[in-house]
């Protein structure tokens, strides 16, 4: 089972981020169990979406407590119970201009990418709205779902600016992929 957290802020799209991958996996033909976990319920306060994916019924109703991937919108929230979820092999995409292995440093024995979802959002002129980009940056670092796939939930329900937010979303999937294979943003 597949178990990723995604940490945000409220107003940052964490929750919207996480019922997109949940609908790009389920249309992979998937298991999937997605919620959220909202702090104060108010803008700027930590905001958490659980996704758990699987080729069989999810049956567990909890918390998830050993993630194999964290999707962390503001590296600030870097810390405490959403570090605690993490383990040696856990994949940890982050946002931020930072480059991955100063963010790593921080963070020894964690995988961590970094990924400028700000700069690549405004680039395609969607402000400060990054969950396309990193949805992108967290399907090439997983290895899933698929490009296409997640391409085609984004497509079919981003509320608007369809264009933007797939190029956003491709972007970010080629610029994680360029951190992988170890040439220069």
């Amino acid at each position: 089972m597949l178990q990723i957290v995604i940490q945000g802020r409220g107003g940052q799209g964490a929750q919207t981020a996480g019922n997109l991958l949940a609908a790009a996996y389920f249309d992979q033909g998937l298991q999937v169990q997605c919620f959220a976990s909202y702090g104060g319920a108010r803008r700027g306060t930590p905001v958490s979406s659980y996704l758990r994916v699987d080729e069989r019924p999810v049956r567990l109703r909890c918390d998830i407590e050993r993630a194999d991937a964290i999707l962390c919108f503001d590296a600030s929230l870097l810390e405490g119970r959403l570090l605690a979820t993490a383990h040696a092999g856990t994949v940890i995409v982050v946002n931020s201009a930072r480059s991955s292995d100063e963010i790593a440093r921080a963070f020894p024995g964690l995988r961590v990418i970094a990924l400028d979802g700000l700069s690549i959002a405004r680039s395609q002129g969607l402000g400060r709205i990054v969950n396309s980009t990193l949805l992108g940056g967290l399907a090439r670092a997983l290895q899933s779902p698929p490009l296409p796939g997640l391409l085609r939930t984004v497509g079919e329900q981003a509320p608007q600016r369809r264009e933007e937010n797939l190029a956003a979303c491709e972007q970010g999937y080629q610029q994680v992929d360029r951190q992988l294979a170890g040439v220069a943003p």
